[in-house]
């Protein structure tokens, strides 16, 4: 059993952070600079939940919990905690919004500029998050590719901290974390499916990392199968895996702006990792997402996002098919939390609409360069 694996006796106390795992995570030795709480979010199995769904062995891990109120928060502590190190004093990233929340009030707590890259339609709640904690937030005309590619370029230009999922390996790491957390959670068991919301991937590309790593530390036998649920109004992926990539069914957009993502940065990966797990991808609708939202919260006490419940919109999904039993050890991971932002609370940050170009960016980053 590896030393990051050693924990003790069931029975025995111990913290429940992310920093838990840090002789599995590529971190050199040192006192954890980075000062916000990080992982350790709850699973929990509502018995009003698992009534309503018809499932006895369902469980949610809901990381909703974290400072930002997503799964965000732990890619974006072990970057922040690297960088910090490295002597960096701006960190960017392109995001539909969470990881861009994560980022900003994470660079905010340990010191360091943020400059954010979002989508022209970024809702207006999740901006204003960004700025109440200081960052610069940059709308992309283009949509969330051209963000991406922007973040990334202006990164390599400016010697910025690049945060951004899908290039910087780091936040992979960080976010196979969950999968240790369910094992933990379950009595160091490995449960028989997870279901997760994808957008661009990565996280699901994390979770099929973390279980098969458990499986070579000799600490579990197997690796769940894994369900990926994307929006009907934005399901590439679940295209790909029904081998309709010229279907003419075309992005329309969704509620679940988490995993509006139309390009996946991740999505190669991501098919992968459900492929090698015996498991399925799932589109679900707006309305479906909706729904799940409210019985999160009327049944498990949970405030969820929509791209957040569309995991648990996504079970029903494959229940229905046929791809999961009743009766089988269920993990939902729930991402993220709906967001309420008083207009009264000022602004720090500041933000502006560009096209994507690099020049657009020098003039609006003045001194952070």
């Amino acid at each position: 059993m590896s030393a990051g694996l050693e924990l003790g006796s069931a029975d025995e106390v111990r913290p429940w952070g992310m920093w838990r795992y840090r002789a599995l995570l590529p971190l050199a030795d040192g006192v954890i600079r980075y000062p916000l709480p990080v992982g350790g979010t709850p699973m929990i199995g509502p018995d009003r939940l698992r009534r309503v769904v018809g499932m006895p062995n369902l469980w949610v891990k809901d990381e909703t919990w974290g400072t930002s109120g997503s799964s965000k928060d732990r890619a974006t502590a072990l970057v922040l905690e690297n960088g910090l190190r490295a002597g960096a004093t701006t960190i960017t990233t392109a995001s539909t919004g969470n990881a861009a929340i994560a980022t900003a009030l994470g660079a905010s707590a340990v010191g360091m500029n943020a400059v954010i890259f979002v989508p022209a339609g970024c809702p207006a709640a999740k901006v204003a998050r960004m700025r109440i904690a200081g960052a610069l937030v940059l709308r992309v005309v283009e949509g969330y590719r051209a963000a991406f590619e922007l973040s990334r370029e202006a990164a390599a230009r400016f010697g910025w901290l690049d945060r951004n999922t899908g290039a910087n390996p780091l936040t992979l790491e960080a976010k196979k974390t969950v999968a240790f957390e369910i094992w933990e959670q379950l009595g160091r068991a490995v449960p028989d499916i997870v279901v997760v919301p994808v957008g661009d991937g990565p996280t699901l590309v994390a979770m099929g990392r973390g279980f098969r790593e458990l499986r070579a530390q000799g600490v579990s036998s197997r690796v769940p199968r894994l369900v990926g649920v994307q929006a009907a109004g934005c399901q590439p992926l679940v295209r790909m895996w029904q081998s309709r990539p010229e279907s003419s069914l075309r992005h329309s957009g969704t509620v679940a702006d988490g995993i509006d993502v139309p390009e996946p940065i991740s999505g190669a990966e991501a098919l992968t990792e459900v492929a090698d797990s015996g498991g399925a991808f799932v589109a679900v609708t707006d309305q479906a997402m909706l729904d799940a939202v409210e019985t999160l919260a009327t049944t498990a006490g949970i405030s969820s996002e929509p791209a957040g419940a569309a995991s648990l919109a996504g079970l029903h999904k494959a229940r229905r098919l046929d791809l999961v039993g009743a009766d089988e050890t269920t993990v939902l991971l729930v991402t993220g939390r709906e967001l309420a932002v008083n207009a009264d609370v000022p602004c720090r940050g500041k933000e502006a609409l560009i096209h994507a170009r690099i020049e657009d960016v020098e003039r609006h980053v003045g001194d952070l360069t």
